[in-house]
């Protein structure tokens, strides 16, 4: 049994820069991180668009608002000391019809309240910034960028180690008995006495949390994106960031064209329920974690209030055609034969049992725990901050 002060479990970027501060702020702790996956980034993180986010969708005054903002900044600091790439290239998001623009100018007004650098351009400017894309309208944001956040991970867990934390892969966590001032942890890496434990665990960060003996009045959904990529002799028609507007009603931002830190261009995601919640590809199925979905009201509820977009959703998913359609709504130029298959990502969606979406930042605490239980975007672009945000959490209960 090894005995530890902390111990994160989930390798992905948050557990990894919540082990980065807590060891740059307290040395003299004994930090661990439990990984199951032989990769560190391997889920949510690995498989991210790769977007700076600038904070304009969010609500005003929510965890996501708060976070973002000083977190991206805290990100461009971290990246420019660490040689990581990132860039600040801009994005617009596009009206393509006049019954958008009402949607438009509350996103402008939000991303003005939580003091996000942007403007209403016309058609005339979007044709400047983004020649192929079109619209009647747009919001311009040149403080959104691309990075390479594998990258971010690489560095996080180096200065992690180099400060005196320890990284255990092929981990996966099987048991958690909390004791007396402490919790038992047992994992396919060892066993733990920790006296603090922090998930950050993604995609199974309900089961997490309730393994630790936390009360969680909701459930994971995943929903896979799906992406494809634009051939070379098409990649000129996106210069950077094309977003449409998206259905506020929605967690997802709708299909819209990515340009990579490290070269292409990507289109998506198309949102779809993943039949595993690490099933990145239609054919990978498990039975408990589908069965799960398809029993669980808050799913339920959340399908039949929105059956229509799940059913185009879906469609999409099976026709390449369609998926071309909605992208010629932001470039009227792109055709099926620009488009080449990408990997998928899984979201983690927190649903709740009535079928409202979690769409904030949700963290739970137990007197030994803190658990990560809903990290949605833009929790990649915040991540330093989140990681400050649990460990400040954990410094309160040292202090008492």
């Amino acid at each position: 049994m090894n005995s530890v002060d902390v111990l994160i479990v989930g390798g992905g970027i948050v557990g990894l820069a919540t082990a980065y501060d807590l060891t740059r702020r307290y040395p003299g702790r004994k930090v661990v991180l439990l990984e199951k996956e032989r990769e560190l980034a391997f889920h949510q993180t690995g498989r991210n668009s790769g977007v700076l986010h600038s904070g304009i969708y969010y609500k005003p005054g929510s965890l996501r608002a708060q976070n973002c903002r000083s977190g991206k900044l805290a990100m461009e600091q971290f990246c420019a000391a660490e040689g990581v790439a990132y860039e600040i290239c801009g994005k617009v998001i596009v009206a393509v019809a006049e019954d958008e623009i009402a949607a438009l100018e509350r996103i402008l007004d939000r991303g003005k309240a939580n003091g996000v650098k942007c403007e209403l351009i016309d058609k005339s400017r979007l044709a400047e910034l983004e020649p192929h894309a079109q619209g009647v309208a747009a919001i311009h944001v040149p403080e959104s960028g691309i990075i390479d956040f594998p990258g971010v991970c690489q560095r996080l867990a180096a200065r992690t180690m180099e400060a005196g934390g320890s990284i255990v892969r092929n981990a996966r966590v099987t048991a958690m008995h909390p004791q007396s001032g402490s919790i038992c942890v047992s994992s396919e890496g060892g066993d733990f006495d920790a006296k603090y434990v922090v998930t950050c665990a993604g995609l199974q960060s309900d089961r997490l949390a309730r393994m630790s003996g936390q009360q969680v009045e909701a459930k994971i959904v995943p929903f896979r994106g799906e992406y494809y990529e634009l051939k070379p002799q098409a990649q000129h028609l996106c210069r950077n960031l094309i977003y449409p507007v998206p259905d506020p009603k929605f967690p997802f931002l709708g299909v819209h064209f990515t340009r990579l830190i490290h070269g292409g261009v990507e289109c998506g995601p198309n949102a779809v329920l993943a039949f595993a919640r690490e099933g990145y590809r239609m054919r990978d199925i498990s039975i408990k974690d589908l069965a799960e979905s398809l029993t669980y009201p808050g799913f339920l509820r959340l399908a039949a209030k929105h059956w229509r977009t799940a059913s185009k959703e879906l469609w999409r998913s099976f026709s390449k055609n369609a998926f071309t359609h909605a992208l010629e709504r932001l470039v009227p130029e792109i055709r099926t034969e620009d488009l080449t298959v990408a990997p998928s990502g899984v979201r983690a969606q927190a649903v709740a049992r009535d079928g409202s979406i979690i769409d904030d930042f949700w963290i739970l605490e137990t007197e030994c725990v803190v658990n990560v239980c809903n990290a949605p975007s833009p929790a990649a672009t915040a991540a330093l901050n989140i990681g400050k945000l649990v460990v400040d959490r954990l410094a309160k209960r040292w202090s008492s």
